[in-house]
């Protein structure tokens, strides 16, 4: 796979933090990358350089790259994003955690029951199967079930046994030292390990405006307000609405360190790092 022919350019900044309770990543430096929605140009040049980070780190060091859902729907490339992320856990050698965001569960409810999936088919999941080549009608306002099945059936008759494999075999969330990374967030209130599938692919508003702290940082996507991520003292939000704003981001964190990495395509505007609030227990909440 290359990374530099697709008009994209990466964006490094070094966040200088507050007094931070994340310490530790567990002996790790991990890139944890954001919403995809289909938008294979930026996750490539995203991969590209995050392998090149790695390979002038110092020796012994052990990186770890956590994908953070929605690779599919949305953006125009959604089985090419799936094939690049079967690519990185074949042939880059680094540990790879990939986990399951909101869309990638409404693409497996559509592929066990492609009935009940046509809402999905009329807002998002046209993009999907449309990538697979699938002939999709361009009016979705009265699509019977057989023709739901019928399509369900094409997309799995297209679909490589890699990219099913991949989208069953994802997992919800993983900690790694003082982060917890999840594709939405978590239920306040709750112990981390009785947190539900549901609240951690789907909650937004309930997490997101919550002054609860839990045990860890949460690193997450699902929910965008601009092209910069937001940093406050309990949580880093990595989505940047990649397939609205064209800049897909991600964050390497190393003990309490924080740089964000951006993969912009030419064109979208660069905000100033001020934009970016800091993690310590003055910041936003």
């Amino acid at each position: 796979m290359t990374y530099n022919e697709a008009n994209v350019r990466i964006d490094r900044r070094r966040i200088e933090l507050a007094p931070s309770r994340a310490r530790s990543t567990a002996g790790k430096v991990i890139y944890a990358i954001g919403d995809v929605h289909g938008c294979y140009d930026q996750l490539v040049a995203m991969f590209g350089a995050i392998v090149d980070d790695i390979a002038q780190g110092e020796p012994g060091t052990q990186p770890a790259i956590v994908l953070c859902g929605d690779y599919v729907d949305r953006g125009p490339r959604s089985a090419d994003v799936l094939t690049a992320l079967v690519w990185l856990e074949r042939h880059v050698g680094v540990e790879t955690v990939v986990l399951k965001g909101n869309h990638e569960e409404l693409l497996l409810d559509f592929l066990d029951r492609p009935a009940a999936g046509l809402r999905w088919l009329q807002r998002d999941g046209h993009s999907t199967l449309r990538s697979y080549g699938v002939r999709v009608p361009d009016d979705l306002s009265n699509v019977s079930d057989e023709e739901c099945r019928s399509m369900r059936d094409a997309v799995l008759d297209r679909m490589p046994a890699a990219h099913l494999a991949l989208l069953r075999r994802m997992t919800i969330r993983v900690a790694y030292g003082d982060y917890l990374f999840v594709h939405a967030g978590l239920r306040p209130g709750k112990p981390i390990d009785r947190q539900t599938d549901e609240d951690c692919l789907w909650i937004r508003d309930d997490f997101l405006k919550s002054n609860h702290r839990f045990e860890k940082i949460i690193v997450h996507g699902h929910s965008w307000a601009s092209d910069m991520p937001e940093i406050t003292a309990d949580r880093i939000g990595i989505d940047t609405g990649v397939y609205h704003t064209g800049v897909l981001t991600a964050v390497r964190l190393e003990n309490d360190r924080v740089e964000v990495l951006q993969a912009r395509r030419d064109g979208s505007a660069s905000a100033p790092t001020g934009a970016m609030a800091d993690m310590g227990d003055g910041g936003n909440r």
